[in-house]
């Protein structure tokens, strides 16, 4: 059908397109929030137990990562 014209945009696709970046945002703030207490918390434990969790925290920010990226390509 090639004489098909393509369908307009909805106001639903357009408004969510505004959010989208909007929630990003938050999430991002969020995440960095719980980053910043879990560190103090790890500062006031001592460096016995920071080797650990510093893996621990960098496999779940990777981990996070890649999720996000496969979410964006998809």
């Amino acid at each position: 059908m090639a004489g098909m014209a393509p369908q307009p945009a909805l106001a639903a696709d357009a408004l969510f397109d505004l959010l989208m970046p909007l929630s990003q945002l938050v999430i991002g703030i969020l995440v960095l929030a719980a980053v910043v207490v879990s560190v103090h918390r790890l500062i006031q434990r001592g460096p016995s137990r920071m080797g650990g969790a510093m893996l621990l925290a960098g496999g779940a920010v990777v981990c996070i990562a890649v999720v996000s990226y496969l979410f964006q390509t998809f």
